[in-house]
């Protein structure tokens, strides 16, 4: 019997896989200029504002491009799926404080910018890549309730 994805897990495997390749599409444009030139000549702000704004329009567009080639039967969540979303937030979550702690320490340390944004951009992908693990975990292997 095959597996029917519900509309929510089918939005928490686009999440992940727009979180990965845009943090990797982040990094492709960025270790080459951190290997090349000083840390101060790095144009990081660019790509990091891109590959962000360019992962929630890919994450609009995936939405919408799925529902169009596997629709859901049905697209409100029930309280499962309620249920699922609130413990990957709560797995996500303590990587974004982690994140914010990180960045706090460098500032009080004066490390340059670069580190302090690019500490808390990793801990957002590390925290979207973990709240998706968990979610997908709870639809495939179980151990919340259907309702």
């Amino acid at each position: 019997m095959e597996a029917v994805m519900s509309y929510e897990e089918k939005g928490v495997w686009s999440f992940l896989a727009i979180a990965v390749i845009g943090y990797g599409v982040y990094l492709w444009l960025v270790l080459p200029q951190l290997w090349a030139m000083p840390l101060g000549e790095v144009d990081y702000v660019g790509p990091m504002l891109w590959t962000i704004g360019g992962a929630i329009v890919a994450g609009i567009f995936s939405r919408i491009l799925i529902e169009i080639v596997v629709p859901s039967e049905q697209r409100s969540a029930d309280q499962r799926d309620r249920e699922i979303e609130r413990t990957g937030e709560r797995v996500g979550n303590s990587f974004v404080i982690i994140g914010a702690l990180g960045a706090m320490v460098l500032a009080w340390l004066e490390v340059d910018w670069f580190w302090i944004a690019n500490t808390i951009y990793l801990c957002f992908v590390i925290s979207a890549v973990l709240s998706s693990m968990t979610r997908l975990a709870a639809y495939r292997v179980g151990g919340f309730q259907s309702w």
